[in-house]
């Protein structure tokens, strides 16, 4: 059995780098824990409960990430379909976090609407 790494034990201090534009923290995100473990079978899984939860055909393949922020491998979504990451990298923004328009935002709330930590985390980015 090998152990799981999680980019907190390498790197101290590195968290603000994983905090998506989305307010979501990348560290927690299951594509993101397969491909930093490189874990054929958690990909698996995310590809199947993706699959039914977007109702498209997402394959294991298509489950590598490396953060939504950061250089290196995204998601087919992450990477050219995100509504909020194209929004964000479109006005040259750190994270949501950092626009005025944050809180009346139809795309943002995807997110936030449903999920205190991420707007916290986008606050804290503020």
């Amino acid at each position: 059995m090998t152990s799981k790494i999680y980019l907190h034990d390498v790197f101290s201090g590195s968290m603000r780098e994983l905090i998506a534009y989305c307010g979501l923290d990348c560290e927690k995100c299951e594509a993101y824990i397969a491909t930093l473990n490189n874990d054929d079978e958690l990909r698996k899984k995310v590809a199947k409960k993706w699959s039914e939860l977007n109702n498209v055909d997402i394959t294991p393949d298509m489950i590598n990430c490396q953060g939504c922020r950061v250089d290196g491998k995204k998601t087919p979504f992450c990477e050219s379909m995100c509504p909020i990451r194209l929004c964000a990298i479109g006005k040259r923004m750190e994270t949501c976090g950092s626009c005025s328009e944050l809180m009346e935002c139809k795309k943002a709330d995807m997110v936030i609407g449903n999920n205190a930590e991420a707007l916290a985390n986008l606050k804290g980015s503020r």
